[in-house]
């Protein structure tokens, strides 16, 4: 246990209206923070920079353009292992995650060290019905492209990566940079035979609260991403049905 040692991640792309209290509420937590600015906006810049300046348990890194949340992800992952963190907590920089459930996956990673620990939501009436069950057509796909219902959401961010283990995943496979990286990433974690412990937790979407889920594009992207899955699970068909054979 003593050997683990946890961060916090958040990629940011023009969040300054949630984005002090976040950090002032995850230094409660003592948890070191890094904060990936995503080829933020003037104003998201100069804060990111007196929060760095002002914790001293929180980093700063920087995409000088935009490159999409899976890239500021993986950067995010990659300055992690350079400093030594075992495992990141990714929280987004929007206000849905719950940070009263960070002691639960906290508790989770020292009983569960390999495995990606991933929250499935529980949403409120906050929660914009299309994209509720908008959901749904990506759980399908990937139920399919796992050949296993065992992924309860795919698409939640609030999750704990082991950071090795997951650079070595990100060196071995072509990913999305964008807002088709967490669905890819889980499938793929899953292909590679690794643990995976999944936790229910509280979403909720802020008034005024700002989204970059762009309903077109984004959508594209993440159909895309789900027939290069499909494409790639049939490949690795019969590897996966005798995993499930092996396991039962």
């Amino acid at each position: 246990m003593e050997s683990i040692r946890l961060c916090v991640i958040i990629p940011v792309y023009n969040h300054p209206e949630y984005l002090a209290r976040l950090v002032n509420r995850l230094h409660e937590y003592e948890l070191p923070v890094i904060l990936i600015d995503d080829g933020s906006e003037s104003t998201c810049q100069l804060l990111m920079a007196r929060l760095a300046n002002e914790f001293e348990n929180v980093q700063l890194a920087v995409h000088h353009h935009n490159k999409g949340k899976g890239a500021a992800i993986k950067s995010g992952l990659h300055f992690a292992e350079q400093l030594g963190y075992t495992h990141a907590l990714q929280v987004d920089a929007d206000g849905q995650h719950d940070l009263n459930d960070i002691p639960k996956f906290k508790e989770a990673v020292f009983r569960h060290p390999d495995a990606l620990i991933t929250g499935y939501p529980e949403y409120d009436d906050t929660v914009p019905k299309l994209r509720y069950y908008g959901r749904y057509g990506s759980h399908i796909w990937v139920w399919i492209n796992t050949l296993s219902t065992l992924i309860i959401d795919s698409m939640c961010g609030y999750r704990i990566y082991p950071v090795v283990t997951s650079n070595q995943l990100l060196a071995q496979e072509i990913m999305g940079d964008r807002m088709d990286f967490d669905g890819e990433f889980i499938v793929r974690w899953c292909w590679s035979g690794q643990p995976l412990e999944q936790i229910q937790t509280r979403v909720v979407y802020p008034d005024n609260g700002v989204s970059h889920f762009h309903l077109f594009n984004d959508n594209k992207l993440i159909s895309w991403m789900h027939m290069r899955l499909f494409f790639g699970m049939l490949q690795r068909m019969p590897k996966l049905l005798l995993r499930k054979w092996q396991k039962k």
